[in-house]
C-alpha cells in the first residue's frame, strides 16, 4: 500500500484500534463464503475507512474526493459493515 497525505477526517490511532478488529471480522466472513479466486485487495480497510470519514465530514458528493483516496466502489463496500454498527 502507497502513503498518502493526512486530512484532519482521519481516524486517529487510538479510534482505529477500537474499530480495526470489527472491519477485520467482517472482511474475514466475507471471504470465507467466496471462492478463493481473484485479485488481492487494493486498499487496506483503514484507508477505505477514511475516505468514508472524509467524504461524511467534508460533505462532498461521493464520486469527487481527491484522487489520493480510494475508488468510489471501494468505499461502498465498506459501508454496509459500518452502518450496522
Amino acid at each position: 500500500m502507497t502513503q498518502r497525505a493526512r486530512y484532519p477526517s482521519d481516524l486517529s490511532d487510538a479510534r482505529w484500534e477500537l474499530i480495526e478488529p470489527i472491519l477485520t471480522a467482517w472482511r474475514d466472513r466475507r471471504r470465507a463464503g467466496a471462492l478463493d479466486i481473484g485479485r488481492p485487495p487494493e486498499h487496506d480497510l483503514r484507508t477505505i475507512m477514511d475516505a468514508v470519514l472524509y467524504v461524511d465530514r467534508t460533505g462532498i458528493p461521493w464520486r469527487y474526493p481527491p484522487a489520493r483516496l480510494p475508488a468510489l466502489a471501494d468505499r461502498l463496500r465498506l459501508l454496509p459493515a459500518v452502518a450496522r454498527r
